[in-house]
């Protein structure tokens, strides 16, 4: 496989631990993740050559961040450093009726402060097959989203693959940007896109008809969103498949987790999953993005299999504490193949 680059933030994550409230903590658990560096890792498991690339502080705290990543397998040569500090974010994690909530720490950070010209971006992308952004980094400062499209007209011009995962953040966006002008140019130049119904709708006004997302249970009906699919094929021509995942929230406990994909003229649909006892749905969505990435790369005659691989893995990481999905392909497979006893494996 060639290599694939992820771009984006890292950050520190802080948590109480458990369930405890922020009010409740004594402590945090600290570590580290942000939706592309967990993309990457995912990458790094399933044995793709990946590099993520960012901008970190010249410090301990940012060497620790690196660290991390070189620890999982990821590539850190094209990471550039400067500013002052790594980003964070604080985690409360929800349980049943409770949702999880997030604060962000993250102005004046190391990456939001990036400029055009910072990266090299034709060294960067030699000999690479795949660039991945997500939404989250052009919501970071408007240095960022400028860097961003900088990225993706150069990935395009070398005829490499680039892909997004759309990732609407209410809580970012505040520099002043015209949202949907900014996602719109960045998502022209993308060949696969992902997003759920909030993404499609609050990015570019496209929503399924019928469908409320704060109150829908398990009965996620994948026919609803092939018009989503549809209409962002039209805005976006230059799109060889749509996919989106279908997350039925029960409680913040208990989810259903699906998938559908369309390539213009079939959508699949992954089996559903119930997803009980969850122990942390952070990084849920780049767990389905890195096995998308790798299944669309693997198995490129067989997007039923690319979908299946990609679901599967997502809903492992929700068994799984920290950003990062730390599963196996053979561990994907199983589930795929239809265990799911969680026997132990002796």
């Amino acid at each position: 496989m060639k290599k694939v680059i992820t771009f984006g933030e890292i950050m520190l994550r802080l948590a109480p631990p458990g369930f405890l409230r922020f009010s409740q903590a004594t402590q945090f658990e600290a570590m580290y993740g942000g939706g592309e560096s967990n993309v990457a890792v995912s990458l790094a498991n399933y044995g793709v050559p990946v590099d993520f690339v960012t901008r970190l502080p010249d410090n301990d705290i940012g060497a620790s961040a690196m660290m991390e990543l070189r620890k999982r397998g990821v590539g850190v040569d094209q990471i550039i450093y400067g500013g002052d500090r790594l980003g964070i974010y604080f985690l409360e994690t929800g349980a049943v009726s409770r949702g999880s909530k997030v604060i962000y720490d993250r102005a004046h950070s190391a990456m939001s402060e990036i400029r055009v010209g910072m990266i090299d971006w034709k060294t960067v992308f030699k000999d690479v097959g795949w660039f991945h952004w997500t939404g989250i980094t052009p919501a970071i400062s408007k240095g960022a989203a400028e860097a961003c499209l900088e990225a993706v007209k150069v990935a395009s011009e070398m005829g490499i693959t680039v892909s997004t995962d759309l990732n609407y953040r209410a809580k970012l966006w505040n520099y002043g940007g015209y949202r949907e002008k900014v996602m719109t140019e960045l998502t022209s130049y993308c060949d696969i896109i992902l997003g759920n119904e909030e993404d499609a709708e609050k990015h570019f006004g496209i929503k399924p008809e019928g469908l409320d997302i704060t109150t829908q249970g398990s009965d996620v009906k994948a026919e609803a969103f092939l018009s989503v699919c549809k209409q962002m094929m039209a805005k976006f021509p230059k799109a060889k498949k749509v996919i989106t995942t279908l997350r039925g929230s029960i409680s913040a406990s208990h989810n259903t987790w699906a998938g559908v994909l369309y390539d213009g003229s079939t959508m699949y649909q992954s089996p559903q999953y119930q997803i009980t006892d969850i122990v942390d749905r952070v990084g849920g969505g780049d767990s389905f993005m890195g096995g998308l990435i790798y299944g669309l790369m693997q198995y490129p005659q067989d997007d039923q299999h690319a979908l299946n691989f990609a679901v599967a893995a997502s809903c492992l990481k929700h068994t799984i504490n920290g950003d990062a999905n730390l599963v196996s392909i053979e561990e994907v497979e199983k589930l795929m193949g239809g265990d799911a006893s969680g026997r132990v494996a002796r």
